[in-house]
């Protein structure tokens, strides 16, 4: 397994080791040991799947309290995933990183707590899986305008297909401070 640190220190890029051969390949998506030794060692509560369809963007979804880390992997197709560092008093607040996924490469990126997340689908349709710390909690749910313009993200689509929810968030500067998680050194 390598992983690599993106321009967030905090999010990293994963390559779990493939072993292939004439029938096809074989891989380990999560191992605690394995993953606690390479600083990953929040336990993991909860497995989502999502399937979507060209041009769909999910996110920027947040949740807190009750952060939740996501260790996120491509199954099929492709995305452009995102990490929006929104922790109060970070050096690095209202930053952005973006990485794309795809289900050939089998990367996954993890990312902490303490940032919102979303990914538009590249690829005709994408089998999206990912792993969280802590489990949903509705009432504790937030999100950030997809196209924020102070977080500059450099979107692959023009006009995705999003849902009512993920239509109406706010800006990152119009979240009261006490809606963000603290950044803790």
């Amino acid at each position: 397994m390598k992983i690599t640190p993106t321009q967030l220190k905090d999010v990293l890029i994963i390559e779990p080791q493939v072993f292939g051969d004439q029938r096809g390949y074989f891989l380990e998506t999560y191992q605690s040991r394995r993953y606690a030794d390479a600083g990953i060692g929040l336990p993991f509560v909860q497995d989502n799947i999502s399937f979507s369809q060209q041009g769909t963007l999910r996110g920027l979804h947040y949740q807190y309290p009750n952060g939740q880390a996501k260790m996120v992997q491509v199954l099929q197709g492709e995305i452009f995933d995102v990490a929006v560092d929104i922790r109060r008093g970070s050096p690095t607040f209202g930053q952005s990183v973006g990485v794309a996924l795809c289900g050939a490469s089998h990367q996954q990126l993890y990312i902490p707590p303490g940032f919102a997340h979303g990914f538009c689908v590249i690829s005709p349709s994408a089998l999206f899986m990912y792993k969280c710390s802590d489990y949903y909690a509705p009432q504790h749910e937030g999100g950030l305008r997809w196209n924020d313009p102070d977080l500059r993200i450099a979107w692959p689509v023009r006009e995705p297909i999003l849902s009512e929810r993920d239509r109406h968030w706010p800006r990152l500067a119009d979240i009261a401070a006490d809606r963000l998680p603290p950044y803790e050194v």
